[in-house]
């Protein structure tokens, strides 16, 4: 178990996790029940957890500038943190695609690829919530297995989603629109999975 001062950093991961699992849970409310005029007041409310997530990262940086000693390499605490930050911060890009691209109805593959990555965020959660006890974990190295299981359901869904963009749609700047949506909901599962590997990388270093 980590002393008092080294807690801060794996609680600060927790945390921030939350924030992304909010974003994703947030997103998912708003494919479900879409409606194209309320979507400032969407992005408002994302934003807002989005700026949550932020204050985690500097949280973050700032001890790290500080700290004299670390429970694991500096280095790594702070690509852990921007990889979760990269999550949440994608995330809002998604929302921000459907205001810029003035989507007006939202396609079954998006809500279900929303929900997906609502599945990605709270195992990124769950593992940093045993992150803490990594020297010692027996179900560290198989909660970030079903991550990466769960981004591959993610790469198939892309695939598949991609591939009925021209049955849902016949006009070419409205397959354009849908494509870069999700690519962005593609990089937000990418990003889950960075989050993984990075704990991995730190599990192999120090064990």
């Amino acid at each position: 178990m980590a002393n008092k001062a080294d807690r801060f950093y794996f609680e600060n991961f927790i945390a921030a996790t939350e924030q992304s699992r909010a974003a994703a849970h947030y997103l998912v409310e708003c494919l479900a029940e879409y409606d194209a005029s309320k979507l400032s007041t969407m992005l408002e409310t994302m934003h807002a957890i989005e700026h949550e997530a932020d204050g985690k990262k500097h949280e973050m940086s700032a001890a790290l500038a500080k700290a004299f000693v670390t429970p694991i390499d500096r280095e790594d605490l702070d690509l852990i943190s921007h990889n979760i930050d990269d999550v949440t911060d994608n995330i809002e890009e998604v929302l921000q695609r459907f205001y810029m691209n003035r989507i007006t109805a939202v396609l079954p593959d998006a809500i279900e690829f929303a929900r997906k990555l609502e599945s990605c965020c709270a195992l990124m959660k769950d593992i940093m919530v045993e992150f803490i006890n990594f020297k010692k974990s027996t179900k560290l190295h198989d909660m970030i297995v079903e991550l990466n299981h769960v981004e591959e359901e993610c790469d198939r869904l892309y695939l598949l989603a991609v591939y009925n963009l021209r049955d849902h749609c016949t006009d070419v700047l409205d397959i354009i629109s849908w494509r870069e949506i999700y690519d962005c909901l593609e990089a937000c599962a990418d990003a889950c999975e960075h989050v993984g590997d990075c704990v991995e990388t730190v599990i192999m270093k120090n064990t």
